[in-house]
């Protein structure tokens, strides 16, 4: 099982300190640090150690989301943003989601619900809750159709297959079997995708897709005798 590089970013230690010991249970996570929003030497720590996924509070901090979204992805721009939060506040997760978090988790959810989610970021997945979920989708939709002039146009040919994929709900593995590709010329292609339609996650990929009129592709139908 692929190990899963974590960094955990909240300005409350005992918070971080606690969920480093809950995560030591499962084999697949490991913890590589923690910091504090303000940390001057938080975007050498993370360049240096290229997490896999970091998790940062986008409200109880000293820092604007906006700005220390953007130093975490400057310094580390492999990196999956979670969202590990108390606020149920729909503008702040359309917030986050146009700052390039890929997934929005309660800090009341279990931990059994916070590693499935982790697991499911380090694949390629996003996760919003469902009374979230809407207000998201409908937020990033507005802003690409206000800002949006044929942003699939762009796209070499492999790249729009890439992305009709991802439209179909298929994640990285699934991508390069359908494709016939290796697994790193998809997330090759995913992160081109990602930068010619100015995105950062795969949310916001899709939600582009489909307020540029690319919708899932029927399935083929079942052959009946």
């Amino acid at each position: 099982m692929e190990l899963i590089k974590l960094w955990l970013v909240d300005d409350h230690t005992l918070l971080t300190e606690a969920l480093t010991a809950r995560l030591a249970a499962f084999t697949d996570l490991w913890v590589a640090g923690r910091s504090a929003s303000d940390d001057p030497r938080l975007g050498g720590r993370l360049a240096q150690e290229r997490p896999t996924i970091i998790t940062v509070e986008p409200e109880a901090v000293r820092v604007p989301q906006a700005e220390l979204f953007a130093t975490l992805r400057a310094a580390a721009p492999e990196a999956r943003l979670v969202a590990l939060t108390g606020s149920k506040d729909p503008a702040r997760a359309l917030a986050a989601a146009r700052a390039g978090a890929d997934a929005w988790i309660s800090k009341a959810s279990g931990m059994a619900h916070l590693v499935e989610v982790l697991r499911g970021v380090a694949r390629g997945d996003a996760w919003f809750p469902p009374r979230l979920l809407g207000a998201v989708l409908r937020g990033l939709r507005d802003d690409l159709r206000r800002g949006a002039d044929g942003p699939l146009d762009a796209l070499s040919g492999r790249e729009r297959e890439v992305l009709e994929c991802m439209v179909d709900g298929m994640r990285g593995p699934q991508i390069a079997a359908e494709l016939g590709l290796s697994t790193n010329t998809v997330r090759t292609h995913t992160h081109s995708v990602y930068a010619k339609l100015g995105v950062h996650s795969r949310l916001q990929a899709v939600s582009a897709a489909r307020a540029a009129g690319l919708l899932p592709r029927a399935k083929d139908p079942v052959q009946t005798s």
